[in-house]
């Protein structure tokens, strides 16, 4: 198991690990929190993930009792890991996928899209992240792949992750937490909109992302929630600042930071109980948005808004959350697109953010369905 974090552009590589904590079993996933335990006391690094579906296993009525084909938890433990950069791979032409389809028709999303809007006229939710999946074909190199998606896209919290069963790719602009000593710092990303297609538009669109009231009614309707969850178990919670806009190759994003104060020596079953997964990948309020997203969702999520990072014998800890973010087993690949839905949503206006959420890896090329 390797795992490279590029986070804030401070790479960190972990490899080849003492031993794996892994839990595919969630009526095993509490003790493995106590292996992680242990393995902090020992001195060792722990690197890996948490997927989507491990949030289920905080909740007891979201629990499901079934072992999961994939992990819901696999972390390494390292001794040290390497600071070095990661050096540049050469590209080859097979790294692009191939038969690209979504897992859901354009008629398909707008009735779940209309049941979303139904859930929050009857004031079940404010607001679900509803997401589908991207399938294709990959037979090109993995490490490469994810180094030539870098170069073209920087992101400010990418990773990859390689076993012998799977590998994890993940460009994200997203950080989950952010944790040193007592200090804890969390990043909830919501609001979405096009680069322009000439010079003024392009210079005009983060102004209008971070003046737009849908946008910005979502981005504080999640830092509100984000400030509600760290607050159960931290103190000196505040938002600092709201309404951060980015920009990336193909879009623009908004984020706000959520800071606060934690004892500094947590345990990470009680901090993650309260966080995970972050509100910007759910909906508010958070037990009944996941519920609703089992409910309406066509596949688990896997690593898809989860969280990809590593923890240090010291309790700090660095975690994005993994969107824009391939998995790949064997020569299948697939990557999850999500949107949040609100009351004012239409579901030609997700459909299109989706797909331009999405156009790092597809290009212009069109989708075909399942």
């Amino acid at each position: 198991m390797r795992v490279l974090t590029q986070f804030e552009k401070k790479p960190l590589l972990f490899r080849e690990p003492e031993f794996i904590i892994s839990c595919y079993d969630p009526s095993l996933f509490a003790s493995s929190f106590q292996d992680m335990e242990e393995a902090l006391k020992k001195g060792y690094y722990l690197a890996g993930f948490f997927s989507y579906e491990s949030g289920y296993c905080f909740e007891e009525k979201l629990r499901k009792d079934k072992p999961y084909d994939f992990p819901l938890a696999y972390f390494g433990a390292y001794k040290v890991p390497q600071q070095s950069k990661n050096s540049r791979l050469k590209f080859s032409s097979k790294n692009f996928p191939e038969n690209l389809r979504l897992n859901i028709t354009r008629d398909e999303y707008a009735s779940k899209i209309g049941a979303i809007r139904d859930y929050i006229a009857k004031g079940d939710v404010y607001q679900i992240t509803y997401c589908i999946k991207l399938f294709f074909e990959f037979s090109g190199e993995p490490l490469s792949f994810y180094d030539q998606l870098l170069k073209e896209q920087p992101v400010p919290y990418p990773a990859c992750i390689t076993t012998d069963k799977f590998h994890i790719l993940s460009l994200s602009p997203e950080l989950f937490i952010k944790k040193e000593s007592t200090g804890v710092v969390t990043k909830p990303m919501k609001g979405t909109w096009p680069r322009g297609s000439g010079m003024f538009s392009d210079l005009l669109a983060p102004f209008r992302l971070k003046y737009d009231k849908k946008n910005r009614a979502e981005n504080v309707m999640i830092a509100d929630l984000l400030r509600n969850d760290l607050g159960r178990v931290g103190i000196n919670i505040k938002a600092p600042t709201l309404f951060e806009v980015a920009r990336y190759k193909t879009l623009c994003q908004m984020t706000s930071t959520v800071r606060g104060r934690v004892d500094k020596d947590i345990s990470i079953y009680k901090l993650f109980a309260s966080l995970f997964p972050s509100g910007s990948v759910t909906g508010a309020p958070k037990i009944r948005a996941m519920e609703i997203i089992n409910e309406l969702e066509k596949e688990e999520r896997r690593i898809y808004t989860g969280a990809i990072g590593y923890i240090t014998p010291d309790k700090d800890m660095f975690f994005n959350i993994p969107i824009r973010t391939l998995l790949l087993r064997g020569n299948s690949g697939e990557m999850g697109i999500g949107g949040g839905i609100v009351w004012d949503s239409t579901p030609d206006g997700e459909w299109e953010e989706g797909l331009l959420k999405a156009r790092f890896l597809t290009g212009n090329n069109n989708c075909s369905y399942v």
